[in-house]
């Protein structure tokens, strides 16, 4: 399987709306993050390495294989405020290596400026008209999906762009 997909691009997807906040730091949900990912590489895998104690706290590692490369992010076991948290236990630790996992996604391009504190990624300015030859141009769902998430936020809420989105998409559910 060739990947067309490049690190330009993926790094230009707007997660701006799917940003979460928990008290004054930003981050993205490792499900969505995981969803965005296989929709580019379905081939893409994940695994946890054995944490690793510094004193009383715990580091939690996830390495991500995608796109024929392998990213591996480390994130300390961390309270809201983002201190080391000592003796975490099992649901801290979960929480750590999930965050992990977006971080090691973010590696490969998606919202990777969010840990810049950088707001939004430049995205190349498209069109309504663009974006709706963008939705009407794809040949399956899988397409429509990569085609949506290249669409602005701003036009993802437009009344005809999103028209057009569910057009397609009942289109390729009957062909289903």
């Amino acid at each position: 399987m060739e990947n067309k997909t490049t690190y330009k691009e993926l790094r230009s997807i707007n997660v701006s709306d799917r940003i979460e906040k928990k008290g004054n730091l930003s981050y993205l949900s490792w499900a969505w993050a995981a969803d965005t990912l296989l929709q580019h590489d379905q081939t893409a895998t994940w695994e946890y390495k054995e944490p690793v104690r510094f004193g009383e706290t715990l580091m939690v590692f996830c390495s991500v294989h995608a796109f024929d490369k392998t990213m591996t992010a480390q994130l300390p076991v961390m309270d809201h405020r983002n201190k080391a948290i000592p003796n975490p236990d099992a649901f801290q630790v979960n929480v750590a290596m999930q965050r992990a996992l977006a971080k090691a996604i973010a590696l490969h391009g998606i919202g990777l400026y969010i840990y810049n504190g950088e707001d939004l990624p430049e995205i190349p300015e498209i069109s309504k008209e663009e974006a709706i030859n963008l939705l009407d141009s794809a040949k399956s769902t899988d397409e429509l999906k990569s085609a949506w998430i290249k669409i602005p936020a701003s036009l993802q809420k437009d009344a005809e762009v999103i028209a057009h989105k569910d057009e397609a998409k009942r289109i390729f559910n009957e062909a289903e």
